[in-house]
């Protein structure tokens, strides 16, 4: 089902999406095409860009952290997606860099953010760096709605690992809810956004969630009936919980991250649950069972 956001009046206005070759926004990219909108998809690899009717592809290698090829790409665009950078160490910086590039020019940024990035300190360590986002976008006093996401729907099952016969989601996350969120309302969600041109939105911070609040236990249950293979949440400590994540080999900011995330849930910092996706698109946001029904291919590594 199409957004019911209201469309632009003119259709010349170019949007500018970034992340176009990820999950989000190859999802966004798509949905704006379909509806008829002037896309310029500004990409790290061009070859990796999908191919979509109204939409051109820029090349900008070096990603956020090159401000002036950013600057160059953006280049007559009124709307710009700004999808956060993948994990890395200098995220914030290169987002920074982004928001800078971006106020240069464009007339509206819509920003993909974290619940919770409104919270004073946030105990979800990568949070931080969206609360850090979030005021150097309003302090540019360029037009901006920010979107909060939830925790993706879609990442219960790569919350698990296979131990015999049965996925185990072994977190500290205690008996914390979250609002888990479909990427696709997500993409929904933010399309509406994109072809509304009304000022309403401006200004805003919108938590995009999901329709309920689950603890792990209630999702490895969920995980379960969908796959048909026995699961569960087992509980660990933050010490557990870092021991079990170090032999991974990834850097000690990037468990940090990880190990957060659950403790974030723990606090309750994720439980949010709003009517957002009704609100904009229309219907109503999909639960993680109806996600993960839809998309068989987040779980086919947890088949036996």
């Amino acid at each position: 089902m199409m957004p019911q956001g209201e469309p632009a009046k003119d259709r010349t206005r170019t949007i500018a999406v970034t992340g176009a070759t990820g999950a989000v926004g190859g999802r966004v990219a798509a949905r704006l095409s379909a509806a008829g909108a002037t896309l310029r998809l500004v990409v790290r690899d061009p070859s990796r860009a999908p191919r979509l009717p109204g939409a051109d592809v820029v090349a900008v290698p070096g990603g956020y952290a090159d401000g002036a090829g950013l600057r160059t790409a953006l280049t007559g665009v009124d709307t710009l997606y700004l999808v956060s950078a993948a994990e890395a160490e200098d995220r914030l910086q290169q987002h920074l860099t982004a928001v800078e590039a971006a106020a240069a020019g464009v007339r509206r940024i819509v920003y993909t953010s974290f619940v919770g990035a409104d919270r004073p300190e946030p105990t979800f360590t990568l949070v931080r760096h969206h609360s850090a986002t979030e005021e150097a976008i309003r302090a540019t006093g360029v037009r901006h709605t920010i979107l909060r996401h939830s925790m993706y729907a879609d990442f219960v099952p790569f919350f698990a690992v296979t131990e015999g016969d049965r996925a185990v989601i072994a977190a500290p996350a205690g008996e914390g809810r979250t609002g888990f969120v479909s990427r696709d309302d997500l993409a929904d969600v933010g399309t509406a956004v994109l072809l509304r041109d009304d000022h309403e939105l401006d200004g805003e911070a919108l938590e995009v969630t999901g329709p309920e609040a689950l603890t792990l236990a209630e999702a490895a249950a969920v995980l379960a009936e969908v796959t048909g293979r026995p699961a569960e949440y087992r509980r660990q400590t933050e010490s557990q919980a870092w021991e079990t994540r170090r032999p991974s080999g990834h850097p000690d900011w990037e468990i940090e991250g990880w190990v957060s995330s659950y403790l974030a849930i723990a606090a309750g910092e994720l439980a949010t649950v709003t009517d957002v996706v009704l609100r904009l698109t229309g219907h109503p946001a999909r639960t993680v069972a109806e996600q993960l029904r839809a998309h068989p291919d987040d779980w086919a590594h947890l088949r036996g």
